[in-house]
């Protein structure tokens, strides 16, 4: 599953041909055949191995149930006639990922299979010992978002999630750490409100998305109290618990002045943000949350909460 880059690649971006800025409408015909490419790929490396306890066939039926379940339809597409009948699954999910024309439906089809391929298939090798196997999956998710960036197309696959990217720079430095620290157990429901707000704002919910950050950033923290024995109450909103933070010595005490500019950068950013834009009545004049301000607040929060873990396992 390796990635071969062929002369013409080379030429094009001599040629300054690669895309530069991402876009989110449109998932090009050759990407869309090139994941075909790697599910296959991925499929067939398990048949070889022989160690999933499932046939293959299976795992395209568990995905297209799945599918035709949530749009409320008894099939995805017609299959090739010349298919064979138990590869019908297979058939059906390929055709509709190839032809459909909304992207998000097409970005379904990879957050379903890449989700039951992270998740289901990746408990089931650890927990029968086959760790050597694992690797698969590792190279065909590395695989996939190389092949968003190689296209412009602004998604990745990121903890058991499809994800939109704004920043190749913030995306590296600030959100993937964060979701890899977020990970551990121990930050379970600051990470599933991450990417809650993850989710609102690749579908344009930025108001919701506001709310989110607030409360992964108020979990982090709450987490931190309570790793270290600080007394909080589930009342404690994200200002008393920055408060507690920085009152416990959090960060080192001759970063005075820095500590000073990050208590009022957590304390008018992030909460700030939310409490104006989303957290309360909008009253009589509606409010819009524009997307570069829940944007903003996207890296902001993920900048914050990658610090104050960092912090805490210092």
């Amino acid at each position: 599953m390796a990635i071969t880059d062929l002369f013409s690649k080379r030429q094009r971006r001599l040629r300054g041909e690669v895309p530069d800025v991402y876009q989110y409408d449109d998932i090009p015909q050759p990407l869309r055949v090139q994941i075909v490419h790697i599910i296959r790929d991925v499929m067939n490396e398990f048949h070889k191995t022989r160690h999933y306890n499932s046939n293959t066939n299976e795992v395209y039926e568990i995905v297209h149930q799945m599918l035709c379940k949530e749009y409320g339809v008894f099939k995805l597409s017609e299959y090739d006639k010349f298919t064979q009948y138990e590869k019908r699954h297979e058939s059906e999910i390929f055709n509709f990922f190839l032809n459909e024309k909304s992207t998000e439906k097409t970005l379904d089809v990879v957050d379903v299979f890449f989700r039951f391929t992270d998740v289901v298939l990746r408990n089931d090798l650890i927990n029968r010992g086959c760790n050597q196997e694992v690797g698969i999956i590792d190279e065909a998710i590395f695989e996939l978002n190389q092949r968003f960036k190689e296209h412009g197309v602004g998604f990745q696959f990121e903890s058991s999630e499809i994800i939109r990217v704004d920043s190749e720079f913030l995306h590296t430095e600030a959100v993937k750490p964060t979701l890899l620290l977020l990970r551990s157990s121990d930050y379970k429901g600051a990470n599933d409100e991450f990417l809650s707000a993850h989710e609102h704002y690749r579908h344009g919910r930025y108001k919701e998305c506001l709310v989110e950050l607030l409360k992964a950033l108020e979990s982090t923290m709450k987490t931190i109290c309570q790793k270290r024995g600080w007394t909080i109450t589930p009342k404690d909103n994200a200002s008393k618990l920055i408060k507690i933070c920085f009152e416990n010595n959090l960060l080192p005490a001759y970063l005075e002045s820095e500590i000073t500019s990050l208590r009022t950068l957590l304390e008018s950013g992030v909460p700030t943000i939310r409490n104006k834009s989303a957290g309360h009545g909008q009253g009589a004049e509606i409010v819009t949350v524009p997307a570069y301000l829940a944007r903003y607040a996207l890296n902001l929060t993920a900048s914050s909460i990658l610090f104050l873990i960092e912090a805490e396992a210092a």
